[in-house]
């Protein structure tokens, strides 16, 4: 039968789509969205979920926002992109003004970037040239286990490389200096003991290191972690006594998901290089962006190259840097702030419910992010099948169910969140 314009094929999906993290042969089922609005996804069929996942963590404020669509609609009208070598324009400015604003005083300069895993490519590059230009080249970086930057080679290999979806990547990949990850939770008391071979591994190799890279507080897709402040003060004290960069990745934390606007203020560090994306657009284009101090892009730049070397294609795109611009205007009005407080209470009433079923290892919650982690490993068809028959969208992956819900979601379309885990795990 030929399928009408507006008609998801999905036979020709299944055969010719590769979607990330999928298998060309036995494909997962897919379910066609048509439109999205606020919290919810409508289906092809006529259903409406609500994504608890914001579009892989991005769309923070809900789908459909009218001052990011008019963003988006009147930079249409002006240009959607131009090159941003020896050409600037107000968007890109207008962004790297704000973001100078709102992270840490030391971060004075931007690097705009495609998506997150290149602002991590950058960084890594940054902290490589930094040294390269001081006449002693580096090329390990220190970083703890279970942690995740990106999909990309550099990213992939400061990204566990023993417990992550880039393990078969082994031995191809740089090998860097991997110290054992916190073990003590955010919620818990802190024991001094959790950054002793994060430090033993410092003291025998910082003269090799040429940066430390941590994603503060929250570790993602490396195993959804959620571990105590502390830590990340320590590792920046170390970093001080030694001399080290510190890049800190605020993809998946930044812009309040973790009930600050940076994950790094839990701490009260400011690191040398920051990298952001996700939702920094609010979910609407793809954009990151790497910030950096004046000290170490004087020092990359003073080298022998005379510049950083790096410069994407879309490089400050005028139509993601319009709707970032827009995203950051509503992050200003401070409503964000009471919505992830709501949620965060939310969850921390709801899920130790579910802890109690004999499937669930563990659960855990901080702002926006909610994790159940099970014993074992879910099959991802029936889940999937099961989430969507109860109107909800959330994609585990391996033996995590986690839910990152839009900021704007209310109590009842959390619950309804809560309540499908519940439901498919029992």
């Amino acid at each position: 039968m030929q399928k009408t314009n507006n008609t998801v094929d999905l036979e020709f999906d299944q055969q010719h789509v590769w979607h990330p993290y999928t298998s060309t042969l036995n494909p997962l089922p897919c379910y066609p969205v048509v439109s999205a609005n606020g919290v919810y996804l409508q289906l092809e069929d006529g259903r409406e979920i609500i994504d608890g996942m914001s579009s892989w963590w991005s769309t923070i404020h809900g789908y459909n926002h009218p001052a990011l669509t008019e963003a988006a609609k009147a930079q249409l009208d002006k240009m959607s992109h131009v090159m941003f070598g020896g050409i600037t324009h107000q968007p890109a400015v207008e962004l790297c003004r704000k973001l100078v604003a709102i992270t840490p005083p030391p971060l004075q300069h931007v690097f705009l970037a495609d998506s997150g895993s290149v602002a991590v490519e950058v960084a890594l590059k940054m902290a490589l040239q930094y040294w390269h230009a001081r006449g002693e080249p580096r090329a390990k970086f220190l970083t703890v286990k279970h942690g995740y930057h990106g999909d990309t080679f550099a990213a992939m290999s400061v990204t566990d490389p023993d417990n992550s979806m880039h393990s078969l990547y082994k031995g191809f990949l740089p090998e860097h200096i991997f110290a054992q990850s916190p073990e003590g939770g955010f919620f818990e008391p802190w024991q001094e003991s959790d950054i002793d071979d994060f430090r033993h591994q410092l003291e025998q190799q910082h003269r090799n290191v040429a940066a430390v890279i941590i994603e503060p507080i929250v570790q993602g897709a490396g195993g959804m972690r959620i571990y105590h402040p502390t830590f990340l003060k320590r590792v920046r004290q170390l970093c001080d006594e030694y001399g080290i960069l510190l890049i800190a990745d605020e993809i998946a934390t930044g812009f309040g998901r973790t009930g600050k606007l940076f994950a790094c203020e839990h701490a009260g560090i400011s690191p040398d290089i920051m990298c952001v994306g996700k939702a920094l657009t609010g979910g609407y284009m793809t954009l990151s962006a790497t910030l950096t101090s004046s000290h170490v892009a004087n020092t990359v730049c003073g080298g022998e190259a005379g510049c950083f070397m790096h410069g994407p294609t879309f490089m400050g795109n005028p139509l993601a840097c319009a709707v970032a611009n827009a995203s950051l205007d509503i992050l200003a009005q401070g409503h964000w702030q009471h919505q992830v407080k709501a949620i965060e209470k939310q969850l921390a009433e709801s899920l130790p419910e579910i802890e109690v079923l004999d499937k669930v290892k563990a659960v855990r919650w901080l702002g926006a992010i909610g994790v159940v982690e099970l014993h074992e490993p879910v099959e991802m068809a029936s889940i999937q099948e099961t989430f969507v028959d109860s109107g909800v969208w959330i994609r585990p992956f391996g033996t995590l169910v986690y839910i990152m819900p839009p900021f704007i979601i209310n109590q009842q379309q959390l619950s309804q969140l809560t309540s499908a885990i519940m439901l498919a795990l029992k």
